[in-house]
């Protein structure tokens, strides 16, 4: 009776520990895939020509994230995202009179958010799928160009961007290595344009403006670790 009774605490305490080592709470991510890009359009007028649009061209991008799980449905952690583009200008340049679309230069775009990601379906499925919004910053790189025999240095610009992404994660074997696939927006207010004006009777009359936005949308798989 005594050596049953060790028994049983013995399969208890190793059943805990199983179900302990199984709870895994922090998750690490890496990720690759393709960004679809736009950016603003606008006039301006310089010695280089005039231009009516500036783009960040589609490119590949890449990503790395962290992740805490709170409870079985909501992860909250941080990620950074890294996009090597080309700055495109649309419009007549000093040396093609005739409009275009050219590259000009080498352009990176830099992604920081936080994030909350809600988790759908059984902790222990071997299937996941899950919503994400951040808040954070994108960081548009410093460019040097040359161009008409000028040589121009713009410098890098930061500003604030949220972001929104579906995904799913899967755990083929049900280990805790598992493939992750994630369609991401990240839109970045970069300036407002007067559209007209709006007249109060109590407030009396102030422009109204029109919102523009650099918008990526990432395509993006890659591989997810739990431990």
């Amino acid at each position: 009776m005594f050596r049953k009774a060790w028994l049983f605490v013995a399969l208890m305490a190793a059943s805990g520990s199983m179900a302990a080592a199984q709870d895994k709470r922090v998750e690490l991510a890496g990720l690759a895939g393709w960004t679809f890009s736009d950016g603003v359009s606008g006039g301006a007028e310089g010695t280089l020509g005039d231009f009516t649009r500036i783009d960040p061209k589609d490119s590949f991008s890449w990503g790395l994230r962290l992740g805490f799980m709170v409870n079985e449905h909501i992860e909250v952690g941080g990620l950074f995202d890294s996009q090597k583009s080309k700055l495109t200008v649309t419009g007549t340049l000093a040396a093609t009179p005739s409009s275009t679309t050219n590259d000009i230069a080498d352009w990176t775009l830099y992604n920081y958010h936080g994030y909350v990601a809600f988790h759908f379906g059984d902790p222990h499925s071997h299937v996941r799928p899950y919503f994400l919004g951040g808040l954070g910053a994108t960081q548009f790189g410093s460019i040097s160009v040359n161009l008409a025999g000028a040589s121009r240095s713009v410098g890098g610009n930061t500003q604030f961007s949220t972001t929104w992404a579906l995904g799913v994660k899967a755990y083929p074997g049900g280990g805790n290595v598992g493939l992750q696939f994630e369609t991401r927006w990240t839109p970045t207010y970069i300036k407002s344009d007067a559209e007209g004006w709006w007249c109060d009777p109590y407030w009396g009359c102030y422009t109204v403006g029109n919102a523009q936005y650099a918008n990526q949308f990432e395509l993006m798989g890659g591989i997810t670790l739990r431990f």
